[in-house]
């Protein structure tokens, strides 16, 4: 935060294959940084950093607005179609290390699907992942993002509808992350309305741990 009148956040997608890891963070950025399309095996084999532009309209310091710029890490899912869990492990701890040395991580998002039910299996073998990268304090530097939220909704399920109808797996998950979550419909562009309104949760949830980073070295 070297410019007082610009924040950035930085953020890395981690989750399952096909769950909409890389079209999340391209909705996340308004780009297309990243490839995503459908497969029969693990499109992302390495870890990629996109950029968002200067984002106007979405919080304000001190009575001034601020420009917001969005950093989005990129990553193999886990399990992978052709690598292991070690390998996978490896790729991501050191992109993190990496890019977000200096500043450290704000939030990892956990990208789960909207439209399958998550079972204890899982959720156990993505959880304890996601322990071994992040370190004790995982929870408070995770969100839960629900892709395919379009598929739901068809459905009939609205969000409030779909809550209450999950499994207890997925309700202890977003209750040990502090019910940190955001509904994306990544099938489609998100117009910026919706961008707007996603990006103003995850700076929520910043607050919230009080713009807290996971990662951060000083220089030597």
């Amino acid at each position: 935060m070297a410019d007082s009148n610009e924040m950035t956040i930085n953020l890395v997608v981690l989750g399952r294959t096909q769950t909409g890891k890389s079209a999340a963070g391209n909705s996340l950025l308004g780009s297309l940084d990243f490839e995503s399309h459908l497969s029969p095996s693990s499109v992302t084999t390495c870890c990629s950093l996109g950029h968002s532009c200067r984002i106007l309209g979405i919080t304000r310091r001190n009575g001034c607005e601020l420009a917001l710029r969005i950093r989005v890490l990129d990553t193999p899912s886990y399990p992978h179609s052709s690598l292991s869990k070690e390998q996978v492990k490896h790729t991501v701890r050191s992109a993190l290390a990496h890019h977000f040395r200096e500043e450290g991580l704000h939030l990892a998002l956990l990208v789960l699907r909207a439209d399958l039910p998550l079972c204890p299996d899982e959720n156990d073998q993505t959880v304890q992942f996601i322990q071994e990268l992040l370190g004790p304090t995982w929870k408070d530097f995770t969100a839960v993002l629900l892709t395919h939220a379009d598929k739901a909704e068809e459905a009939g399920f609205s969000e409030e509808a779909y809550l209450h109808n999950a499994s207890s797996t997925l309700l202890s998950l977003l209750n040990s992350v502090k019910n940190k979550y955001v509904f994306l419909d990544n099938q489609k562009s998100i117009i910026k309305e919706e961008r707007a309104t996603i990006l103003r949760k995850l700076l929520n949830f910043l607050r919230q741990n009080n713009y807290q980073v996971l990662l951060k070295h000083d220089k030597e």
